[in-house]
């Protein structure tokens, strides 16, 4: 009789610890979710996070009712450990994914509407999950990039400065007058006005090449015009100067063909 009383009391006793403990981390858990906010860390993350939480503090409440009915909780830990084991060994290329969302997420290289080159692609980032970037191409295809691609190589953001540099380099022939040259482009820079003053552009000969006397024409523009404005002004300087009378060279080679005596 009196050992049915005990194991009623400690069924109760179990329950109450299960039931207050689940109260407990569900207070626990909001907190967490709060302290998250206040630091402005991402929803994502700091949701994950929470979960993740949640689920260890409930397995402890669990093992503290399972304890109060007299059940052997050592097993149930191996079991556990061993079964996290597995899971970490299986799941290794997920972790991994996992682990540098949360280094994206907390030191954010990039953002949602940023035009990046990372994992292999380049396009605009639609969406960024703990496992994933969603990333967009330039032919609108949507490219899902695992994040220990993105994260574990260079990454390139073209949206976070307002202005760029756009580098054109211009050809001319070596009987070419470099002062005509460069006083038509200084002319067609000058007249765009996507192009900036500040910084402003630089037009020098940089190389002399095989066939060629290479001009390099460097200006700024807002990152929003950049490529519009690069392909209209290589279009403008190549009519701009065979206007004024240069000409742009092309590698050439000449072929001499000899035809060998007959021999009498």
């Amino acid at each position: 009789m009196t050992s049915g009383i005990d194991w009623a009391i400690n069924i109760g006793l179990a329950l109450a610890i299960f039931i207050i403990g689940r109260i407990a981390v569900g207070i626990i858990t909001r907190f967490i979710l709060g302290a998250f906010k206040k630091a402005k860390i991402d929803d994502t993350l700091a949701g994950f996070l929470a979960k993740i939480a949640n689920i260890m503090m409930t397995l402890v409440v669990v093992m503290a009712a399972l304890g109060k009915l007299g059940i052997e909780t050592t097993s149930f830990i191996a079991i556990l450990g061993a079964a996290g084991l597995a899971i970490g060994l299986a799941l290794q290329g997920s972790l991994a994914n996992f682990a540098a969302g949360v280094m994206i997420i907390i030191f954010r290289p990039f953002k949602v509407g940023d035009f990046i080159e990372a994992g292999g692609t380049k396009g605009i980032v639609e969406g960024i999950s703990i496992f994933n970037t969603n990333m967009r191409t330039p032919q609108n295809q949507v490219v899902i990039v695992p994040n220990a691609q993105v994260g574990g190589g260079t990454i390139t953001n073209y949206s976070v400065k307002e202005t760029r540099r756009i580098d054109l380099t211009m050809g001319v022939s070596y009987d070419d007058d470099l002062k005509v040259a460069k006083d038509t482009i200084w002319k067609a820079l000058n007249s765009d006005e996507r192009i900036l003053k500040d910084p402003a552009a630089i037009v020098g000969v940089m190389n002399l090449g095989e066939s060629s006397v290479d001009i390099v024409v460097w200006f700024w523009v807002n990152s929003p015009d950049f490529l519009m404005t690069k392909m209209d002004m290589t279009e403008r300087l190549k009519v701009d100067l065979e206007a004024a009378g240069c000409s742009i060279p092309y590698p050439q080679r000449d072929v001499h063909m000899f035809t060998p005596e007959k021999s009498a």
